[in-house]
């Protein structure tokens, strides 16, 4: 019987994406990725707001604005605690208040997530039908190693068809596949292929076994349903919008392998998605931006 554990990521564990490092402060992407939460929801603004403008931002400004989401006030500073306890975040008292600024890591951290976000689903390179096939074996008695594996392999893009064999039609990856065994002690005992798929099998049958593409557009249905309509009337209906839209766009680097269009199934709505998404953020970007400075001077008159 195949170990379930050691194949690739199933339905739950594909909203576990990570790329955090054994370099960086450690945080968990499955709160990132999970319902809303208060947590992911500072992510989501400190990414789109607070990172542009550069400027700390007052803890009663971040509070308001998570009240937005129904976020309580107790839930939102734990949220702050956390965030900075993580390494993002760095506080800084001025008499009885205090403000926030991102640390240099909690900076390099959104800003690779914000390029990822905004590049995702943004354009097709062409594919010649090489694979890149990566070999690691983790012994079953090391469950976090192997959890620390697929997570960053999967967040690279990598699907799993099988216990100890990662691929992913992207072959420009190699160097960050190796970058994560490195840095996992992984690399010595590992081995890497670019390959072509031969006769044995189906190359579909393949890619089903290592990608569960109907649960991703599943996703990106719900995101099309929720955003197709939705037209705010104001500058905080307008900020509300563009935050709730980057938030659940945010998911979908950790979702979708962005697998070759000759690998997807028929009529696949990433690129419809994909299309809204960017659409409707350089839309709304500006009100949002806008609104956002707003509320942030206006707890700095305080």
């Amino acid at each position: 019987m195949v170990d379930r554990a050691s194949r690739g990521p199933g339905r739950r564990e594909r909203a576990d994406r990570a790329a955090a490092g054994s370099a960086r402060p450690v945080v968990s992407r499955r709160r990132e990725v999970g319902d809303v939460s208060a947590r992911s929801l500072l992510m989501t603004m400190l990414g789109e707001y607070v990172l542009p403008k550069g400027t700390p931002v007052w803890t009663s400004a971040l509070v308001d604005a998570l009240a937005m989401f129904g976020v309580e006030e107790k839930s939102a500073r734990q949220s702050l605690a956390r965030t900075a306890a993580e390494g993002w975040l760095a506080s800084e008292r001025m008499g009885r208040r205090v403000r926030w600024a991102l640390t240099p890591p909690g900076r390099r951290l959104l800003t690779e997530g914000a390029q990822r976000i905004y590049d995702f689903g943004s354009g097709e390179r062409p594919w010649d039908g090489t694979w890149l096939v990566v070999l690691v074996s983790v012994p079953e008695a090391k469950r976090d190693l192997r959890h620390r594996v697929r997570t960053r392999l999967t967040w690279a893009g990598f699907g799993s068809p099988e216990p100890g064999v990662w691929i992913t039609p992207h072959a420009d990856r190699e160097a960050e596949a190796l970058g994560v065994l490195k840095e996992l002690g992984l690399a010595d005992d590992a081995m890497s292929f670019a390959a072509t798929y031969g006769a044995v099998g189906s190359e579909a049958a393949m890619v089903a076994r290592a990608w569960d593409l109907s649960e991703v557009e599943d996703r990106y249905e719900a995101f099309i349903d929720e955003f197709t309509g939705l037209r705010p009337a104001d500058g905080a209906a307008v900020l509300h919008a563009q935050t709730m839209l980057v938030h659940e766009w945010r998911r979908f680097p950790f979702l979708d392998p962005q697998l070759p269009s000759k690998l997807l199934p028929a009529n696949w709505s990433g690129a419809k998605a994909a299309d809204l998404f960017h659409s409707r953020h350089a839309e709304w970007n500006p009100v949002a931006l806008r609104r956002w400075e707003e509320l942030a001077e206006g707890h700095g008159e305080r």
